[in-house]
């Protein structure tokens, strides 16, 4: 089967080829008349600059000529696993720039009474806890998990409210906000995957527990969400407290090639 698809392919090809010279042979051969006419028509510089327009049109048809036959003009698509990978769940990116549709709603399942999580990975957060637990990392709890998109123009309105009492103006206060809590449907909370470990501090990066989920939250399908040498990318601060859950599978590879999700989702489009 793979051969007969090869020898397809292959066929097409050089039927492609074949045709594209055929189109350049005719080109050319009309565009040598032309500069022949032109050039007994007389000595003009007007004549003389349309036989050289000519020549050079030539010349190019030549070089698409020789790219096409060399196959040196490519056209990238994307394999059938980097699009299998795009289309999953577990990546969907959600940024300032890549809005969430306002009629989606995650499949949720509760953690405790107060927090919710998406419920196709609300496992792994739980196990990942008990295992921290187990670990004698005692002092962890999940603080802020999903958010509705209500909530989260609730929690905005709040915090500019605050820089405004701290002598902000309305656009400093606005634009320092944003850049911790993202706009409804712009946020990873809306999407019922991401998690805030504890006070939602820096304080959070001097805990056990940070170390041991930058080590092994990528067993359980999680990554660090906004890295500290990723601010340009993600344009969103440095959070150690927020982790993002993307699957084992996407986890291990994105800390493996060194990528945020931003960069892991172009790399896929790439390949």
């Amino acid at each position: 089967m793979e051969d007969k698809k090869g020898k397809h392919s292959e066929n097409c090809e050089n039927r492609k080829i074949f045709i594209y010279r055929i189109v350049v042979a005719i080109i050319l051969i009309v565009s040598i008349i032309l500069v022949y006419i032109l050039n007994n028509l007389g000595n003009s510089k007007e004549v003389g600059a349309m036989a050289n327009n000519i020549s050079n049109e030539i010349i190019g048809f030549n070089s698409i000529e020789n790219s096409i036959v060399n196959n040196t003009i490519t056209t990238h698509v994307t394999s059938e696993e980097s699009l299998r990978k795009l289309n999953d769940w577990k990546l969907v990116l959600v940024n300032n720039d890549n809005k969430m549709a306002e009629d989606y709603v995650p499949p949720l399942a509760n953690i405790d009474s107060a927090r919710q999580f998406d419920a196709r990975a609300i496992n792994s957060l739980t196990q990942m806890i008990l295992d921290m637990k187990a670990a004698g990392i005692k002092n962890i709890w999940a603080q802020s998990t999903y958010r509705s998109p209500d909530k989260q123009k609730e929690l905005i309105e709040e915090s500019i409210q605050e820089y405004l009492e701290d002598g902000k103006t309305e656009e400093e206060a606005r634009t320092l906000t944003l850049r911790g809590i993202e706009e409804p449907y712009s946020s990873e909370h809306n999407l019922g995957l991401a998690v805030d470990f504890n006070n939602v501090d820096y304080a959070f990066e001097e805990t056990k527990a940070f170390p041991w989920l930058v080590k092994n939250a990528e067993k359980y399908g999680f990554v660090l969400r906004y890295p500290k040498d990723k601010e340009n990318i993600t344009k969103i601060k440095y959070e150690p407290w927020h982790w993002r859950y993307v699957g084992t599978e996407y986890a291990k590879e994105m800390n493996s090639l060194g990528l945020c999700l931003e960069e892991y989702i172009e790399y896929l489009k790439n390949n």
